[in-house]
């Protein structure tokens, strides 16, 4: 086993998460330094994303590390480190969907929207956001608690989110079931929103194919999610065949479908959004850059 080679992909991988992290804060900050996002459905279900995937990265992070040195720890504590990543794994895409319907109904059904994403509602999405997500989790761990005896839970082991074979194709049914109903659900709405756009003109036109291009994002965004889901089985394939490519195709994975998607994918959402960007423009250069938008 190539210690050498593990130790200096960890090195680079603080570097990565360090500089994600300071994106994920920044974004987070710009949503604070406004009242108006505050109090605007897309822009809370944004900061949800963006709160879900900094837990998500320090949390997945530090269970890499911990795993890499040989770290022990009881396996409840462990199985406790697992359901928030789960969590947190699963709010992003269940909330991506949620921003798609959000769009939809503000396209779609114009005259309804200040009733349907009032912050009422807002408040009401959040909560079915955070039950549904939690739902998987519970379902696994029930199978893991349901398979291991009573005296697992106070042995010290290295804290791996892998379970036994079985386990392995349950969970991944399960997720398969969440991102074809995710799926659905973005592609109903991005027909909806398309033969909108093909009736609309002038200023509605443009409006409209924003919307449809913000949800192009958010399919796409999806995609890298379902990809993720899927890193552990081709991984679990290679470790038969060389345990050193399985290494670097593991790191390969976890940099490119878990760190940066979900760091780069809000930030270019972000950045679509004019009031947000004149927001994000105006904390990042401390108060230098100033424009009307969004700014008294």
């Amino acid at each position: 086993l190539n210690r050498p080679r593990i130790f200096e992909h960890i090195i680079i991988t603080q570097l990565i998460v360090s500089i994600f992290f300071m994106i994920n804060l920044l974004l987070i900050a710009t949503v604070f330094s406004n009242q108006v996002f505050l109090s605007t459905m897309r822009y809370i279900l944004f900061l949800i994303t963006l709160v879900s995937d900094s837990v998500f990265l320090i949390l997945s992070d530090l269970l890499l590390i911990l795993y890499n040195i040989y770290f022990t720890m009881q396996v409840s504590l462990c199985i406790i480190f697992y359901l928030i990543v789960c969590q947190c794994m699963f709010v992003t895409p269940v909330t991506l969907t949620a921003m798609t319907l959000e769009r939809y109904v503000a396209i779609c059904l114009p005259l309804r929207h200040p009733e349907l994403c009032s912050l009422h509602n807002t408040q009401k999405c959040i909560l079915i956001i955070l039950t549904v997500s939690s739902v998987p989790c519970f379902i696994i761990l029930s199978t893991f608690i349901a398979a291991a005896s009573s005296s697992v839970y106070t042995q010290h082991k290295r804290c791996s989110m892998g379970i036994i074979p079985w386990q392995n194709h349950f969970k991944f049914a399960v997720y398969q079931f969440y991102f074809f109903i995710m799926s659905i659900t973005i592609t109903f709405s991005y027909v909806k929103i398309m033969k909108v756009a093909k009736a609309a003109s002038g200023e509605n036109k443009k409006s409209t194919r924003k919307g449809l291009s913000t949800v192009i994002l958010h399919a796409f965004q999806l995609l890298l999610c379902l990809i993720q889901l899927w890193c552990p089985f081709i991984e679990s394939a290679i470790i038969k065949i060389d345990l050193l490519l399985y290494i670097n195709v593991r790191y390969f994975n976890y940099v490119t479908f878990i760190l940066a998607p979900r760091c780069l994918s809000p930030l270019i959402y972000g950045l679509r959004d004019e009031k947000f960007l004149n927001a994000l423009k105006y904390l990042a250069l401390c108060g230098l850059y100033k424009k009307k938008i969004g700014f008294t």
